[in-house]
C-alpha cells in the first residue's frame, strides 16, 4: 500500500511539473527576441549585426516545451485550439491545455481504478475529468462573447456619430478602440492596427469575424462590405444594423426568459441522480458500494450514465433556439 501511495504521489508531482512548464507564456523567449530586434535596429553600423535578419511575423508558441511545440505546430487542430483559447482570453498555451487535460484524465482514472478495479469505469471518470478544463475555457469564451455582443451596439453608435461628423471609417474604428471597454475596444484596436499597417478592409474585417464569430459581427461586416461595393450612406446602414442587433438581442433575452424553466429542469434532472447517489453513499456506504462491487451494479451505472447524458442533450436541444 505504501508503494502505491508513493507511485501516485510521484505521478501527480510529475504531471503538475509538466503542466507548470507547459502553461508558461514563454516570457523569457519573448524578452530575448525583443532584445535581439532592438539590438539589430540600433546597431546598424556594426559588421557583426549586418547579416542579422529581423523576423517581424507573428510567431505564437503552442507550448514552451520545444518538442511539444514542434509536434503541435504540425497538427491542424492546434490553431483552432489556440483560437479557442484566445476567444476565451485565457493565457494558456495549446500544450498547457493538453497536459492539463491529460493530468485531469490520468489522476482520477487511476484513483478510481484502484478503488473499484474496473478499468472501463475509471476510463469514463477520467474522460469526465479531462473535459473539466475544456468546460472552464468554453464558459469563459461564452462569457466574453456575450459581453462583446452587449457592447457592439454602442460601438456601432459611436462609429455612426464619427461618420456623420466627417471622420473616415478607419478613424471611427480608432475612436471605438479608445473609448469602448474590453473586449470590444481590444478587438477593434487590432482591426484598426491591421488597417494602419496596410491590410485591406475586407481582410481586416474577415480577421475580426474570425476572432469574434458572432452572428451580429457577421451582419456588421456584411453591411460594411456591401456598402463599399455598391456605395451609399454608411452611417445610415450602420445605424439600421445597430437597431437590428438590438432587436435580436431583445428577442434573445425574451426567448431565454421563456425557456428558463426548461433549462432549470434539465439541470435538475441531470444532477439529481448524482447528488442522490452521493447522499445515499454517505448514509449507507455498504448498500451503495454494491453498484461498483458487483457486475450487475456496474452495468446499471453504465446504463444510468448513458441515459443521463442522452436526456441532458435532448433537453438542451429543446430549450436552445437560434435567434
Amino acid at each position: 500500500m505504501t508503494l502505491i501511495v508513493i507511485l501516485v504521489f510521484l505521478g501527480v508531482f510529475g504531471v503538475v511539473v509538466l503542466i507548470a512548464a507547459a502553461s508558461g507564456t514563454g516570457a523569457t523567449e519573448q524578452t530575448r527576441a525583443i532584445m535581439t530586434r532592438l539590438e539589430s535596429a540600433i546597431a546598424v553600423g556594426k559588421p557583426e549585426m549586418a547579416d542579422l535578419i529581423v523576423d517581424v511575423r507573428k510567431n505564437e508558441l503552442m507550448s514552451s516545451i520545444p518538442w511539444l511545440d514542434r509536434y503541435l505546430s504540425k497538427l491542424e487542430l492546434a490553431p483552432r485550439i489556440r483560437r479557442f483559447l484566445y476567444q476565451a482570453n485565457v493565457k494558456w498555451t495549446v500544450g498547457g491545455l493538453s497536459l492539463l487535460c491529460a493530468g485531469c484524465f490520468v489522476v482520477p482514472a487511476y484513483l478510481v481504478y484502484l478503488r473499484t478495479g474496473s478499468a472501463l469505469f475509471g476510463l469514463l471518470i477520467g474522460l469526465v475529468g479531462a473535459a473539466g478544463p475544456l468546460i472552464y475555457v468554453n464558459a469563459k469564451r461564452k462569457r466574453r462573447m456575450s459581453k462583446f455582443e452587449q457592447g457592439l451596439p454602442e460601438a456601432l453608435d459611436l462609429i455612426v456619430s464619427a461618420l456623420r461628423v466627417g471622420h473616415s471609417l478607419n478613424a471611427a474604428m480608432g475612436l471605438v478602440s479608445r473609448e469602448c471597454a474590453e473586449p470590444v475596444g481590444g478587438e477593434f484596436r487590432l482591426t484598426f492596427d491591421e488597417m494602419n499597417y496596410g491590410l485591406e478592409l475586407k481582410s481586416a474585417l474577415d480577421n475580426l469575424v474570425t476572432r469574434v464569430p458572432l452572428q451580429d459581427m457577421k451582419i456588421v461586416t456584411t453591411a460594411v462590405l456591401i456598402q463599399r461595393e455598391s456605395g451609399g450612406n454608411l452611417a445610415e446602414v450602420l445605424d439600421k444594423t445597430s437597431q437590428v442587433i438590438r432587436e435580436r438581442f431583445r428577442l434573445k433575452r425574451q426567448v431565454m426568459t421563456h425557456t428558463a424553466q426548461g433549462r432549470l429542469t434539465g439541470w435538475i434532472l441531470t444532477l439529481l441522480p448524482v447528488v442522490l447517489g452521493c447522499l445515499l453513499y454517505m448514509v449507507n456506504p455498504d448498500l451503495m458500494s454494491n453498484l461498483w462491487k458487483k457486475e450487475l451494479g456496474i452495468k446499471l451505472l453504465y446504463a444510468a450514465g448513458i441515459m443521463i447524458v442522452i436526456g441532458g442533450l435532448i433537453i438542451r436541444k429543446i430549450v436552445n433556439m437560434d435567434v
